[in-house]
């Protein structure tokens, strides 16, 4: 019974520790022709900061969230990257949103493929996320 406990004790740990981000996998890294070294989600497509964002809080809102959709997940990450430098916020549309090192992670409507990164620079305040 005691070995029982311990294992459930080490199964919820290592579900809270790495819970799956919802489209399978962690954010990892990935190298963009032009771009250089960017983070990616699970499906390898580009997520993005928002030059307007401050750290911890999204300036993005409205309709524009179906151009550059914020980013939700949480748990293990690929290699290089560290798990403390991502957490969650609560955005003041009551949504929950990635952040990396304290900035909102956005994907972006127009990248259609893995390798992506058409929002790269758009109107000088959207740029892919540097690991």
């Amino acid at each position: 019974m005691r070995h029982a406990h311990r294992l459930a004790a080490v199964a919820a740990l290592v579900c809270f520790a790495s819970p799956a981000f919802p489209d399978g996998a962690g954010p990892s890294i990935s190298t963009k022709e032009g771009v250089g070294r960017v983070l990616v989600d699970g499906a390898g497509m580009t997520l993005y900061v928002f030059k307007k964002d401050a750290p911890g809080q999204s300036a993005w809102s409205g309709d524009c969230l179906a151009k550059w959709p914020a980013y939700l997940g949480t748990g293990a990450v690929g290699a290089g990257l560290k798990a403390e430098d991502f957490a969650t916020i609560t955005r003041a549309d009551g949504a929950r949103q990635t952040t990396y090192r304290g900035m909102p992670l956005y994907t972006f409507a127009g990248d259609k493929a893995a390798g992506d990164a058409k929002g790269q620079g758009i109107k000088d305040v959207w740029f892919a996320a540097a690991p």
